[in-house]
């Protein structure tokens, strides 16, 4: 399958951005949040997807817009990329440390959009993230996604570490559970369909 391309515009963000499930980790992206940029470089990185993403947000009211709309789009990418899901592994998990902290995400892509996530931060802000907007993140794509997503850090004292490992865990468990089973005939699902 090609790259899913995903639009969205609206009087707070302009988005334009592009994703492959089955890429090399090639990136392209400009949110204009620095450290955003760089959590999702690492997820396409880690989890060898494609990603380009072009987006204009109102960032000089704060970049909460930018955030869930990117988390958004990502979402819905994701879900087209998935097709009727036939054939995938569909859950998976992956612990992730980054030095003195340690992550733990878990997902499964049954079609049921849910997320529960815990990590307390020591600070409001990492670079021009503020870490409220981080769960809220996983939380916009995990429900566009139609995936059910538990991310947890378990520990650390470094924000930027725990940030860090959360979208490595992310970025590899989605790879894990996205994945086709040779075994597989079908959808992996004993009601016959994965979608809403």
């Amino acid at each position: 399958m090609s790259a899913i391309e995903i639009t969205r515009t609206t009087a707070e963000t302009d988005i334009r951005l592009s994703f492959d499930l089955n890429g090399d980790g090639t990136t392209d992206i400009h949110t204009g949040i620095g450290f955003f940029d760089h959590m999702l470089a690492l997820f396409a990185s880690h989890g060898l997807f494609d990603l380009s993403i072009s987006a204009r947000g109102d960032l000089h009211i704060d970049e909460h817009h930018t955030v869930e709309d990117v988390g958004i789009c990502l979402g819905r990418a994701i879900a087209q990329s998935l097709g009727d899901r036939a054939g995938i592994v569909r859950t998976a998990h992956s612990y992730v440390p980054m030095d003195e902290a340690l992550a733990l995400v878990a997902v499964d892509l049954g079609g049921r959009p849910y997320c529960v996530f815990h990590a307390d931060w020591h600070t409001p802000r990492i670079g021009g993230l503020g870490t409220d907007l981080i769960g809220h993140f996983f939380e916009s794509v995990a429900i566009h996604a139609a995936m059910n997503l538990h991310a947890r850090v378990l520990y650390g004292r470094n924000d930027h570490h725990q940030c860090e490992a959360l979208f490595k865990a992310f970025a590899r468990a989605l790879d894990a559970a996205s994945r086709q089973d040779p075994r597989r005939r079908g959808v992996p699902s004993t009601k016959g369909t994965l979608t809403a």
